[in-house]
């Protein structure tokens, strides 16, 4: 599999050429498919209330979650009734719509949700028909408004405003549709967008156009995935050195390499674990780590059971500019 990923994003490989030729197959079936929805010749719901779609174009981690939570927290600060609608990937229940709890078991209800949840305390419901998830939040919940984590593809839902997020160091890889590149559509997708924010350095620049949005995470504090307690970065750095000689990092995300390199970026120099994007936790994954584990708030949700005192998380914020909300709110009023 990691051939692959490298194959996508090397623009200048020669079987790229090669596979150009059914790479334009597959777009003639992708605009086949998003014409027949246009046109209304497949369904599609609109929901009383307007919708925001929060998704990308590529594979892979991009950054979603983190514009979901800010989104979320900022229209609420604006006073929305927000209700954040998921797929809940990797979740597995009996029964949808699902209202997602503070104490739901990730297993159920799928790991992004719950951490959703957690840092947004506002509604959040799991339904793999997104429709019918959308008709519970307004119906049921008597939200005025319904953020969509993913589903930029999912077009049985009608939507009012999409944000497209971009991972800015890899960028659209080879340009290619799956699974010959790590396009899910076409690249003219990304023009169709109300917003595009780019996940990015703070020291790189991105284009300069009322539709783009810079966003660079910033590390808030460690917190202990078993006690919820909090620590700052550098009160943590002479924690680990204090405490241990060898401290070990995980992450079941999209891209894994960003966590390790942001932790390198800190001065946490870790021996490193990928697994595979929604890993599901057990005991074992963690028994040849003897000191400090770190991970994602991604990775510890799935964790609370079994969880260490040596289990931390990175917290981390978006600071996205100019404000997405702002933006989010002139296009609703326009």
């Amino acid at each position: 599999m990691l051939w692959l990923q490298r194959f996508w994003y090397q623009k200048s490989h020669p079987m790229r050429y090669f596979f150009y030729p059914f790479h334009l197959i597959l777009y003639l079936l992708v605009a086949i498919r998003s014409l027949l929805y246009q046109k209304g010749i497949f369904s599609s719901h609109k929901a009383n209330i307007p919708v925001i779609v929060v998704g990308n174009i590529s594979v892979g981690g991009t950054g979603k979650s983190p514009v979901v939570i800010s989104l979320a927290q900022q229209l609420s600060k604006a006073g929305y009734k927000i209700g954040i609608l998921s797929r809940g990937y990797g979740g597995q229940s009996d029964k949808y719509p699902l209202n997602v709890e503070a104490n739901s078991n990730a297993r159920v209800v799928g790991d992004e949700p719950l951490m959703i949840k957690l840092r947004t305390n506002e509604i959040v419901v799991v339904d793999p028909i997104r429709s019918r998830g959308a008709k519970f939040l307004e119906n049921e919940c008597h939200c005025n408004i319904i953020i969509c984590d993913d589903g930029l593809q999912h077009y049985q839902l009608q939507r009012d405003i999409e944000i497209l997020v971009v991972d800015g160091n890899r960028m659209f890889g080879n340009g290619l549709l799956m699974p010959f590149g790590p396009l899910r559509e076409p690249l003219s997708r990304a023009t169709s967008v109300d917003a595009k924010v780019i996940n990015i350095n703070k020291d790189t620049s991105v284009e300069n156009s009322g539709k783009s949005f810079r966003m660079t995470l910033s590390t808030a504090c460690f917190v202990s995935v078993k006690g919820n307690k909090e620590m700052e970065v550098k009160d943590f750095l002479g924690y680990c050195k204090l405490h241990t000689d060898q401290v070990y990092s995980v992450a079941g995300i999209g891209h894994p390499q960003r966590f390790f390199n942001q932790l390198d970026e800190l001065g946490i120099y870790s021996k490193n674990f990928a697994f595979d994007d929604h890993h599901k936790y057990v005991e074992n994954d963690f028994l040849e780590m003897n000191g400090i584990v770190l991970m994602t708030e991604k990775d510890a949700v799935k964790c609370r059971k079994f969880a260490t005192d040596d289990m931390w998380y990175l917290k981390v914020d978006a600071d996205i500019t100019p404000s997405l909300s702002q933006h989010c709110i002139y296009l609703l009023k326009n």
